[in-house]
Formats: C-alpha cells, sequence, structure tokens
C-alpha cells in the first residue's frame, strides 16, 4: 500500500474504534475491581487492567472519542476564528492587517500549555478550559496560513474581474478567495487537529485537563506512570493510541497534498 494511504487507513481504525466506544464496551470503564488489578493482557482483558482493576481496553474506547471531541472542536473554533481574520486581513489590508498580526504576534507568544495553565487558574480544570487553551493556540496558525493566501489570491484577473463589475468585497472572499483556500486550510487542519491531540494528552497528563473518574489517553497515560515498571501495558497502549492517531493525520495532511496535485497533473494532461 502507497504511505500515503496508511494516514487514511489509521485514522479509519481510530474512528471506527472511538466510534465503537459510544455504542460497546467490553466492560463499564470507571467499574473498579480490586481482584483484577494488574491483570495482563489476556482473551478477557485485551489490554489488560490497571491499578483500580479497571479494563484498559474500556477506557481507551471511551476515552478516545473524549480526545477526539476536543481536539475536534477546539481547532474547529481555532480555524473559524482565524480564517475569518485571516481574511479580513489579508483582503482588506491597510491598519486593520497591522492590527491582526500584532495580535497573532503575541498570541503565538504563548502556547496552548501556558494558556490552560492561566485558564485553569481562573476556572476549574476541564473540558472547557482545554477547548479554549488549544483555540486560542490555533488561531494565529490558520490566521497567517489565511492571510498569506489572500494576498496572493486578491490579485489574480477573476478577483480584479469581480471587482471591476462591482460584486461586493464580501461576496468576493465568499465566492472567489474561499473556495481556493480549501487545499492549504484542510492540510493546516489535520497539522492542527495532530497538535490538539498532542496538547489535549500533555494536559491531562499534567493534571488540568479532564478529571476524573472520565478517561482520556492522556489522563489514562498519566495515572499510568507510577505502575509503569509493574505493568508497562498501561503506558504503551495509551503512548501507542496517541502517537497513531498523530501520525495518522500528518500523514492524511501530506495524502491531501499529494492527491490535489495528481488530479491537476492528470487534468492538465
Amino acid at each position: 500500500m502507497d504511505k500515503r494511504r496508511w494516514g487514511a487507513v489509521m485514522i479509519g481504525i481510530i474512528l471506527a474504534l472511538t466510534v465503537l466506544g459510544y455504542f460497546y464496551t467490553p466492560y463499564d470503564p470507571n467499574e473498579v475491581r480490586i481482584a483484577q488489578r494488574f491483570a495482563p493482557p489476556s482473551l478477557r482483558y485485551p489490554f489488560g487492567t490497571d491499578h483500580f482493576g479497571r479494563d484498559v481496553l474500556s477506557r481507551i474506547l471511551v476515552g478516545g472519542g473524549v480526545s477526539l471531541v476536543i481536539g475536534l472542536a477546539a481547532v474547529t473554533l481555532g480555524a473559524a476564528c482565524g480564517v475569518t481574520l485571516g481574511l479580513l486581513a489579508g483582503f482588506r489590508g491597510g491598519l486593520g492587517d497591522e492590527l491582526f498580526m500584532r495580535i497573532s504576534t503575541a498570541l503565538q507568544a504563548f502556547p496552548s500549555i501556558l494558556w490552560a495553565l492561566l485558564l485553569a487558574s481562573v476556572w476549574e480544570p476541564g473540558i472547557p478550559v482545554l477547548i479554549c487553551s488549544i483555540t486560542i493556540g490555533n488561531i494565529p496558525n490558520f490566521l497567517r496560513v489565511t492571510r498569506s493566501q489572500v494576498l496572493s489570491i486578491r490579485k489574480r484577473p477573476y478577483v480584479e474581474a469581480a471587482r471591476a463589475l462591482g460584486l461586493s468585497d464580501l461576496r468576493i472572499m465568499v465566492r472567489h478567495i474561499v473556495p481556493n483556500l480549501l487545499d492549504a486550510l484542510m492540510v493546516q487542519f489535520t497539522v492542527s487537529l495532530a497538535g490538539a491531540i498532542l496538547v489535549e494528552a500533555s494536559l491531562s497528563y499534567l493534571g488540568i485537563g479532564l478529571q476524573p473518574p472520565y478517561p482520556s489517553w492522556g489522563r489514562i497515560l498519566r495515572e499510568a506512570q507510577p505502575h509503569a515498571a509493574l505493568a508497562p501495558w498501561l503506558v504503551l497502549v495509551p503512548g501507542l493510541f496517541i502517537a497513531i492517531t498523530v501520525i495518522g493525520f500528518n500523514l492524511l495532511g501530506d495524502n491531501w497534498i499529494f492527491g490535489r496535485e495528481e488530479a491537476l497533473i492528470k487534468r492538465i494532461q
């Protein structure tokens, strides 16, 4: 199989398991069974059990849904804000462009983890803090990508022709500029989603993400750390799922670029 297709396969498997976790898990992911604590992987417990006797497979299935939903929601919000500001900055230019770029630079000076620490000191750690911090961290990325593309597109003949016909700025942006941004935005979206999964895992690992007893991959990894020597599967399983998801989204972005290039070459030929 072409390595560019592996991203779709990896993400497809993760999404299938995540959807499965919404409807079925072998055991209750929060059920404590002290008699079964640290059970190694077996037919009964494919990924073993943790220090409370909870089934790791069930927690991975449920936690995957939580991690992906948080990442998807945060990146979508960040993309919506960043693309809107980037369109206005690139298309209008002037003082607004300068102001938005300075705001973008200021936001980039603070990574998502620092925003989460700041927000967690004001509000209780949890899903709102995770989503807000990851959203703020993604706005500058989408703003800069959108602005750079708009600066190039707005000088093309069909945009000038639309201006000459008297079309409004809003209509020009919606009909002639936004469709030409999709390729760059799709790549940025997949890369940002991979980063959001890592940030969520990092924040949950630090204890300022999702709070117990609700599982997420980062939370599972945090709880497993003290028992890594006794039960290494507790660390390996969530780490493997995080790695597969991040690599899959990055490969998916590469596949999007090459797929569009191949389609364009065939069209020209």
